[in-house]
């Protein structure tokens, strides 16, 4: 872009520039140790930005892309001579003598050795290596450098757990970025305050280095600082330094998923992955009257919050060092704002799926350094089931009672599907499945419908897009294993005979013998006593299911013991931040 600029330049008299090339000159050999202007500018966007120190005032220009450099200039010029005007009233107001009268700052922009023309347009004038001068002090342009455009800490900080900052950077990336961590230094009335301590700066005393921080026990009570610098390869920009709202306050002790961490200290190797199905318990429905006061009585109100939540789901999902990780009940801004900085910081990226007409959704995380993401097919299963041809004959059979039917259709329940490639193996495809069907303890006939369509929309994607690749289905099934949908998945049919379809009431009824599209799934958590456990019940209603042909157990993290679920009387506690226990195990992908 910048060759039209200096073919221009060429062809100006040399009358244009300034005599003061020499001075300018050895200016530039300065250019390293000068204060930056730096400037955002991309094509097809109207406006560019233009932001420098001057004075200890932070200056920030919107400018549009098309305007000539020389009203910039003069922009800059005419701001210095308002505010000197300024103060010389003020100092008049006050009795005190004024200075000389203002004179009108000089503001010039180089590049290379010759004085940018007033005429050039600022999407060209502004290169990145251009020095402006602002009367006596000169500014190394920095056109599209890295910036951090969010940088934020959580609000609740706990000791032993760690602390990630949502981070997004503009023109740069965060494996190249620096990033340093300071503890707020406790006020100390000793005599021996006044003494220098090394590595304590300004109030604040460095204690880490990395994306993510894991305060100790001696950080109670301190506030965090992150410093960071956002970089690409070699290229830096400015510091940002965000401050923790709160202080860092003490964790819970023992967790139920401490234990379980011993198994998944570091991660598996190719062909084996880890997958993890978790059921997070969604904010919006944690924080309702009914769950304090009926469904989770027994749990510390602190416990239910969101934020204390969050950092024990972090530090649990960390801890699994999983390839692939199905959520479900996760709240959009949990999404965005907490479990994605996270994770991505531990190596995984995500996709999410909301519910219609809900604040939560499924969550499907991978590691990226194992997997790339081909394609998602996510479906609404009552939408499905009347506007998918594929699904024409269920839903025939379905309308036969319109109460039922009308009861599956009002449902939103979704069925998240992402396929993946092995990077190890280009030509390897897996299809990964996430769901949480439908919740009513007496909706046994309308979770069969929806496990119907589920398993018809799988095997289309699957034969569609990645023939061949194997199925690993997670999720909520909220069924037990005497259940018609864990019949129909795990034997492949499901009689008319079964108990299921008459769940609700004979009204409901709807008799019919359902097949599965898929050979028989094996659990391959097998069936725990329980993967729910609230006080009015508990029961195995979680599940990842695989197909056996293409894939075995290597192995099966253990849950819990009773003892440490019953801890607190049971789920959620201040120890554990769900109502269900998460299942991790390891899959050997037949190569």
């Amino acid at each position: 872009m910048f060759n039209h600029l200096s073919a221009a330049l060429a062809l100006l008299p040399r009358g244009l520039f300034s005599s003061s090339r020499r001075t300018f000159t050895g200016a530039c050999r300065l250019l390293g140790r000068m204060e930056p202007a730096v400037v955002r500018c991309l094509p097809g966007e109207p406006k560019l930005t233009i932001s420098f120190c001057l004075d200890g005032s932070q200056k920030q220009m919107l400018r549009d892309q098309d305007e000539t450099l020389g009203k910039v200039l003069a922009r800059i010029s005419n701001g210095i001579l308002k505010s000197q005007v300024k103060v010389k009233k003020s100092k008049k107001k006050k009795g005190q003598q004024p200075c000389e009268a203002p004179e009108l700052t000089v503001v010039k922009l180089y590049y290379g050795e010759d004085e940018v023309p007033d005429t050039a347009l600022n999407s060209e004038a502004w290169q990145d290596g251009a020095v402006l001068q602002v009367g006596d002090v000169k500014y190394s342009v920095q056109r599209n450098v890295p910036t951090f455009t969010t940088a934020e800490l959580p609000v609740s900080l706990l000791a032993g757990f760690p602390v990630c900052p949502k981070l997004e950077v503009e023109f740069g990336n965060l494996q190249d970025s620096e990033f340093t961590w300071y503890k707020e230094n406790v006020p100390n009335t000793s005599p021996e305050a006044g003494a220098e301590v090394p590595g304590q700066t300004s109030g604040w005393t460095e204690v880490g280095c990395g994306r993510v921080h894991v305060p100790s026990n001696q950080d109670i009570g301190c506030r965090l600082k992150l410093c960071c610098t956002p970089k690409d390869g070699t290229r830096s920009g400015l510091a940002k330094e965000p401050v923790s709202v709160g202080a860092v306050e003490a964790g819970p002790g023992v967790c139920t998923f401490d234990n379980r961490h011993a198994y998944t200290v570091r991660e598996v190797e190719w062909p084996s992955m880890r997958v993890v199905s978790y059921n997070i318990l969604a904010d919006v429905y944690a924080q309702t009257e009914l769950s304090k006061t009926v469904l989770y009585p027994y749990c510390a109100p602190y416990a239910l919050q969101l934020d204390y939540r969050q950092n024990l789901i972090k530090k649990e999902l960390a801890g699994y060092n999983a390839d692939i990780i199905c959520l479900q009940e996760v709240d959009k801004g949990v999404f965005v704002d907490s479990l994605t900085p996270a994770l991505d910081a531990f190596g995984l990226d995500g996709v999410f799926r909301v519910k219609e007409k809900q604040h939560e959704g499924l969550g499907t995380f991978y590691r990226r350094s194992k997997f790339k993401l081909l394609s998602c097919h996510d479906i609404m299963l009552s939408e499905a089931l009347t506007s998918d041809p594929i699904h024409s004959e269920l839903l025939k059979r379905v309308s036969a009672n319109s109460t039922l039917k009308d009861k599956i259709l009002q449902r939103s329940t979704t069925l998240q599907v992402t396929v993946l490639e092995d990077l190890n193996k280009p030509d390897r495809k897996v299809c990964v499945a996430n769901t949480h069907l439908y919740w009513h303890p007496k909706g046994g006939n309308v979770r069969l419908v929806q496990m119907g369509v589920a398993l018809q929309h799988l095997s289309h994607v699957i034969n569609e897009v990645a023939p061949g690749a194997p199925l690993v289905f997670c999720g909520d099934f909220n069924s037990t294993p005497n259940s018609g949908v864990f019949q129909l998945v795990s034997e492949a049919a499901v009689p008319e005979q079964h108990s299921d379809w008459s769940s609700s009431g004979l009204e409901d009824t709807c008799s019919m013998e359902l097949l599965s599209n898929f050979p028989p799934l094996l659990s391959a958590c097998s069936q725990p006593a329980y993967t729910n456990y609230v006080g009015g019940f508990h029961g195995c209603l979680d599940y990842i299911f695989i197909q056996p042909d293409s894939m075995q157990v290597e192995q099966v993290i253990p849950l819990p013991s009773h003892q440490e679920v019953t801890t607190y009387e049971a789920l959620p506690s201040v120890a554990h931040p769900s109502d269900h226990i998460a299942l991790v195990c390891d899959l050997r992908w037949n190569p």
